[in-house]
């Protein structure tokens, strides 16, 4: 069982930019890979970003490569998303998901443990 807590979303301007973290319970988060979605008003989730276990391979959804960087500490049992040069439809939930499957996949229904997101709204 893994319980995720995301943390770190807010209120910026254009340009700006935010870091977010998730944070995960359990002695077993090294053997997770981690993603991060999000899901804009009106809009379905849609995949971001994934991080491998070691943290050595990485996948970001065309609209953020460049600006985005996903990272994790497993020794602090975080995975985090740095955004930087935010923009208007950046804004929306972001949620951290948990995937046992070292098979790299952004479907939503792959990943197994899910925190219950942060808001983030990039103002113009």
């Amino acid at each position: 069982q893994v319980q995720l807590v995301e943390s770190g979303g807010g209120l910026v301007q254009a340009g700006g930019s935010l870091r977010l973290s998730c944070a995960a319970s359990g002695r077993t988060f090294s053997r997770y890979a981690m993603a991060w979605f999000r899901q804009a008003p009106g809009k379905e989730r849609e995949f971001v970003s994934r991080i491998n276990w070691s943290g050595g391979s990485t996948y970001y959804v065309d609209s953020v490569k460049g600006r985005f960087t996903i990272s994790r500490d497993n020794a602090k049992n975080t995975v985090y998303l740095q955004m930087n040069s935010l923009k208007p439809e950046d804004t929306g939930v972001y949620y951290c998901a948990a995937d046992r499957s070292p098979v790299v996949t952004g479907t939503e229904s792959a990943y197994e443990y899910w925190g219950l997101g942060t808001q983030v709204t990039v103002s113009s």
